[in-house]
């Protein structure tokens, strides 16, 4: 069974066709890529896959679970979680505690015991900062994990928004141009760290990316979409030798 797959997905804004006829499948462990030049459609789709827009027609399925329409807190809980092209960040919160706001997802106390800090809320507090600090510890955040979110350098921000979405315990990661604005450095740290993710956290992960040299390097499939149509699909080597990509995408 797919990890996820979609069908005939469309939709309109104004009258003109923003996704049209986007059809893909991803399997468990895959390395995805959606690339296209701007306004081709591909942030379209992330929100249409986690709820934002609901699609005019198609079926989106997650691990064989229908969640087409579904609202995007529910669609979170089913997993699918994601992070942003330009980065939203709990900017004022602690870089744990922004990873805790995902842990909340899957840990719960009663309102009583929020309220008058009761044993049981202490315990779940308690379990939350230690995930936290696991996962901190993946990204090279553990260290910093007191300071504000907006005190962290850029590069550093990007990975705690991968951090908060991973604690949700997400089955498929969508990550939406996760190495904009970075140096090549940060880049290839960056591709290190998507390839831990995936083999460590057991995770199926769809990226939108401009950058070719990353999408090269780790996607194993990509889509390609121009002005929300299908271009080109397959494997990564065929996909950017294809004629009409070249022409279309990377000749550009």
């Amino acid at each position: 069974m797919a990890m996820l797959e979609v069908k005939n997905l469309s939709i309109s804004f104004g009258g003109l066709k923003a996704v049209d006829d986007f059809n893909v499948t991803i399997e468990k462990g895959q390395l995805y890529g959606l690339i296209g030049p701007n306004g081709a459609g591909k942030t379209t789709i992330f929100n249409l896959l986690t709820g934002v827009y609901k699609p005019d027609c198609g079926q989106i399925t997650l691990d064989g679970k229908n969640i087409t329409g579904h609202k995007t807190a529910d669609i979170n809980k089913a997993g699918i979680a994601r992070t942003f092209q330009n980065i939203r960040l709990f900017k004022e919160l602690s870089v744990l505690d922004n990873v805790k706001v995902g842990l909340h997802n899957h840990n719960t106390y009663s309102t009583l015991s929020g309220i008058f800090r009761l044993p049981g809320y202490y315990k779940v507090e308690k379990k939350m900062d230690e995930r936290a600090m696991e996962l901190l510890k993946v990204f090279d955040l553990d260290k910093e994990f007191g300071y504000k979110a907006s005190n962290l350098p850029y590069g550093k921000q990007r990975k705690l928004e991968i951090a908060r979405a991973l604690a949700t315990e997400p089955k498929l990661l969508l990550l939406d141009e996760p190495a904009a604005g970075m140096n090549p450095n940060e880049t290839a740290e960056l591709m290190n760290t998507i390839r831990f993710v995936r083999d460590n956290f057991d995770m199926t992960i769809l990226l939108i990316e401009h950058d070719m040299k990353l999408v090269s390097g780790i996607c194993e499939r990509l889509t390609v979409l121009n002005f929300g149509h299908m271009l080109a699909e397959g494997p990564t080597g065929d996909v950017l030798n294809n004629p009409q990509v070249v022409a279309a995408y990377l000749g550009e």
